[in-house]
């Protein structure tokens, strides 16, 4: 059977999360459901990484099996379609080796979070960034996520109903900028445990408003328990953005 490397957008408030539930649509199950009135039969696709309820995606990869060889294009493009009138599409697709697998093939995924800091509340962006109706100092933020940025054990930021077999991961990046009225968390791992991003950010975020220092977020990692961190920040400023499956090359929309 021919497998197909997808390169899927979606916004992630109208689904349950990326993968099948008993109580709601996910995102999953939309494109499944896509793909089979397209090919006639039942499909599976295998993600680079499950996102929660109202989590966006800008670059996520997933692999789907298919028992005909379908022109890319006519694939997506077919896909895209039938996909109305849901918030995700395809923006890509392409013929993958038999060896490819999207998640267990990815050697690092990146994700950005973003914070409108301003008094007056988003309106093109409702949904898409967490708002802060105070301004957040994102240099001393920047400072403090260097401290997280390494090899280490992530307990403070694990989710209680993380299945990960251990707590210990590597951050490769953990980087804080100013754009304007928002401030973007960009963060870079192999891999991350249940609600890491979120928490490193609702801790930073305590930074920014001045109420923490980079030792406080050192002294909270080094407590390994979650009631030693900061709140989860909310899933509406949370996007996965790119995958990559060797050293060099990003499968992203870019």
């Amino acid at each position: 059977m021919p497998r197909f490397r997808l390169l899927i957008e979606y916004d992630g408030g109208g689904f349950v999360g990326w993968q099948r539930q008993l109580n709601g649509l996910s995102v999953q199950e939309a494109v499944e459901t896509a793909l089979e009135r397209l090919c006639g039969h039942p499909v599976r696709l295998h993600a680079a990484g499950r996102t929660d309820a109202g989590v966006h995606a800008l670059g996520q990869v997933a692999h789907v099996d298919l028992e005909r060889d379908w022109p890319p294009d006519t694939v997506r493009n077919a896909v895209n379609h039938f996909l109305r009138p849901h918030r995700a599409c395809l923006l890509d697709v392409a013929v993958a080796g038999e060896d490819f697998h999207a998640r267990l093939g990815a050697r690092r995924r990146a994700y950005l979070y973003r914070i409108l800091d301003r008094r007056a509340p988003p309106a093109i962006d409702l949904g898409r960034v967490w708002h802060v109706g105070r301004r957040l100092d994102a240099a001393a933020m920047h400072e403090a996520a260097q401290r997280l940025v390494g090899h280490h054990d992530f307990t403070t930021f694990r989710a209680s109903e993380c299945q990960a077999l251990s707590p210990v991961k590597t951050l490769d990046r953990l980087a804080v900028s100013r754009a304007g009225d928002e401030i973007r968390i960009e963060a870079e791992a192999r891999s991350f445990l249940h609600h890491q991003v979120r928490n490193m950010v609702g801790t930073l975020k305590l930074v920014g408003d001045g109420k923490w220092s980079a030792d406080d977020v050192s002294v909270a990692l080094q407590r390994r328990s979650r009631a030693a961190g900061g709140p989860t920040a909310p899933p509406d400023g949370l996007y996965f953005v790119a995958v990559w499956y060797d050293a060099t090359n990003p499968v992203n929309p870019e």
